[in-house]
Parts: structure tokens; sequence; C-alpha cells
């Protein structure tokens, strides 16, 4: 298998006090109100992302860097005010570059994006080794990647309507497994990615987001 990940992922963990250990990444069940828990993925997945770049930038690493869950809770509400969820959530890529660039430019930092549309209509679907080509290169340029998927087909370690950060990939030489780590809720999870975008039924897409 060949391997690539971001260049630090261990500046996701975040602190908490409560929990007795430090949880990688937000975890949108800390937001205050029901309709933000229910619906925060989003603003969750790019607060990772723009908290990640900001730090990367800065040169922070090593140990004993974690953020505090105070301070990620703040970055959270900030990155809800600009990548905020409709009534159906964020369940188009665009609705989310298109916030998290504002949602980064008001943090001062000058960043670039990409993106990878699945559509339902499986004819239409760019084919695994496309997904793991533009995922590959985002993770080698050190930019993560934000991963909305719609439906989860067997993967049964994804969430329905979700959105999540990949850090990391696995894949075979030939194309035809593929394997991403991703922060969702605090955890890192291994994903079958070939999995998911052979049963997919819905589709979703990718967006990478780095400096430019």
């Amino acid at each position: 298998m060949i391997s690539v990940s971001l260049a630090k992922p261990d500046l996701f963990k975040i602190r908490d006090k409560g929990a007795g250990k430090a949880q990688y990444g937000c975890d949108q069940d800390w937001y205050a109100t029901e309709w933000q828990r229910m619906a925060g993925c989003g603003p969750s997945v790019a607060c990772n992302i723009v908290s990640y770049l900001e730090r990367r930038r800065r040169g922070t690493g090593g140990a004993g860097t974690c953020m505090s869950k105070a301070a990620s809770l703040r970055n959270m509400q900030e990155a809800w005010e600009y990548v905020t969820p409709t009534k159906m959530g964020l369940p188009k890529i665009s609705m989310f570059y298109d916030a998290v660039l504002r949602y980064a430019k008001a943090r001062g930092l000058n960043v670039e994006y990409g993106f990878l549309e699945l559509p339902k209509a499986r004819s239409r679907r760019p084919g695994l080794a496309e997904v793991i080509s533009f995922i590959r290169d985002a993770l080698s340029k050190d930019a993560p990647v934000a991963f909305l998927n719609l439906c989860n087909g067997v993967e049964k370690k994804l969430e329905a309507w979700h959105w999540v950060t990949i850090v990391a990939l696995e894949s075979s030489e030939g194309g035809k497994r593929a394997f991403v780590k991703i922060v969702d809720n605090g955890a890192v999870k291994k994903i079958d990615l070939a999995l998911w975008h052979a049963t997919s039924k819905l589709g979703g897409g990718f967006v990478r987001v780095g400096i430019r």
C-alpha cells in the first residue's frame, strides 16, 4: 500500500479536561444549541481545516501543543457564522468551499482550494483512481480534504449526509483498494474509500484547502 498524510496530523488534537484525554478535531456535539449539534458537521470541518492551516503557518508543533476545548469551541462558533448550514445542512460542495474561503479570509489566511464532485448519477462520477489522485495530491501538499458523504452505502463507519476531514490515505499500486483516515467528532477513523465509492447511492464530494 502507498501511504500519504498531512505533515502534522497531531495538530488536530484538542485537550478536553472533562474527557481526560486529547480528542482529534472538533466535535459538533460541543455546540450549544440542538440545531447546531444536529447540523454542525460542515462548520466543524471548516474549523478543523482552518485551525490546522493557521497552526502550520505559525510553525506550531511538537509535544504539549494541543488546543484547549474552550479555544476550539470559540473557533467553531466563529466558523458557524461563515459556514452556516441551511435547513438541509450543507449538501453541496460549492456551499462549503465558498463559505470556507470567506472564513479563512476572515482569519487572515490566503488559501486556495480545489474540488471533486461525485454526483448522484453513477455515469457522471469520476472513477476511484481519480478520487485517489485528488486526495493524494492534496495531502502531499499538506492541504486537508473536506469529504461530503451523502450516502455511506455499505461502509458502516461513515455517517450519511455528513462532512468529515481526511488526514491520510492508503492505496494499492493498482488503485483498486483505498482507505482514508478521517477526523470525525473527536476521533480518528479508518474508512474503506473504495467500498464507499462503489456503493454510495447519492455520492458526495471532496474539497481540498491549502495555503496559497
